[in-house]
């Protein structure tokens, strides 16, 4: 599968999480109040989330689009695989 162009975003993205997120571990680790921690929890929770409709929307942009141009997939699977993926959003 070759990267497409919104994923070099989507990987800057997740290495933010990620790095966040390992400072809240460092956080609770220490002690910090819960409210603080909750609040940057829910900051890396909407960022992952972010991720991952960016992810969904490139697949359905260009994966799924792309198998019904060049009839690489037949309709009916696009459509379940369409299916699959929006349960994610």
């Amino acid at each position: 599968m070759s990267t497409h162009t919104t994923h070099t975003d989507i990987i800057k993205r997740l290495k933010r999480a990620e790095g966040h997120l390992r400072s809240i571990v460092a956080m609770i680790e220490s002690d910090r109040d819960c409210l603080d921690v909750a609040q940057q929890l829910q900051a890396v929770e909407s960022a992952v989330a972010s991720a991952k409709r960016a992810m969904v929307h490139d697949h359905i942009d260009h994966c799924l689009e792309e198998a019904v141009r060049e009839g690489t997939k037949s309709a009916d699977e696009t459509i379940r695989e369409f299916k699959a993926i929006t349960k994610y959003l």
